[in-house]
């Protein structure tokens, strides 16, 4: 079946997004993005991974072999940069390390042609299943995150919130922020049903302080907080 993808209507790109980053060839989109996928996946963990379990969708299917897909998503996973050397032999490294890996190859209705489903546990027995694509220029786009839709790029200082969809909820985490004066650029809401599992994610113009991202944690109907600092190019 022919994958179609329709395009954001913003378009605009700065000279990053034209040349690419520094990394591991070959393949800006299939490499740098697909690792810079594992690495996201593996700070939303917050842990080391034992177990992941990797679907391939589209162009990715196709060509995860070819292009170095497969090392680059385990490389990433295993808390490798784009360009780091060790990526190239990274499905060794994770063999020797005790990681248990498998790959797929998984059909997501209306996903980017680049997009990969990732299903991981961590040392803890922590799990975290997210989808995301790499859009081209080594950027990525988060799209699902533990069975719930969202969008964002982790180019910015990103907060995400797992939490239980409650009154106060988010005038609480808004009111923190607001007392450290720091920013919210961009917020996005997201919930399965009224009272039920939701999540919160905002793109920031600075980073909290840890104790702030603490007292966040401790907050009623807060179940996890996550924050990731603003990705380096």
């Amino acid at each position: 079946m022919k994958e179609t993808f329709t395009p954001k209507d913003d378009m605009t790109m700065d000279l990053f997004d034209l040349i690419g980053p520094v990394m591991i060839g070959p393949s800006s989109s299939h490499t740098a993005g697909a690792a810079r996928i594992g690495l996201t996946a593996r700070l939303l963990l917050n842990e080391d991974v034992c177990k992941a379990e990797v679907g391939f969708h589209g162009s990715f299917a196709k060509t995860y072999r070819g292009h170095g897909t497969d090392r680059a998503i385990v490389g990433g996973l295993m808390g490798m940069a784009v360009d780091d050397p060790r990526l190239r032999d990274s499905l060794t490294l994770a063999r020797e390390s005790g990681m248990d890996v498998c790959f797929d190859v998984v059909n997501i209705r209306g996903a980017h042609p680049n997009t990969v489903r990732l299903t991981l546990t961590g040392v803890s027995g922590k799990e975290l299943t997210m989808e995301a694509a790499s859009v081209g220029g080594g950027n990525i786009e988060i799209h699902k995150l533990n069975g719930l839709n969202v969008d964002f790029t982790g180019k910015e200082h990103t907060l995400i919130i797992h939490q239980t969809d409650a009154p106060g909820v988010i005038a609480a985490v808004t009111g923190a922020l607001a007392g450290q004066s720091i920013n919210i650029a961009n917020m996005q809401v997201y919930r399965r049903k009224a009272g039920a599992d939701a999540m919160m994610v905002l793109e920031l113009d600075g980073a909290p302080e840890d104790y702030v991202l603490e007292s966040l944690k401790h907050m009623k109907a807060i179940r996890n907080v996550t924050f990731l600092k603003r990705r380096p190019c």
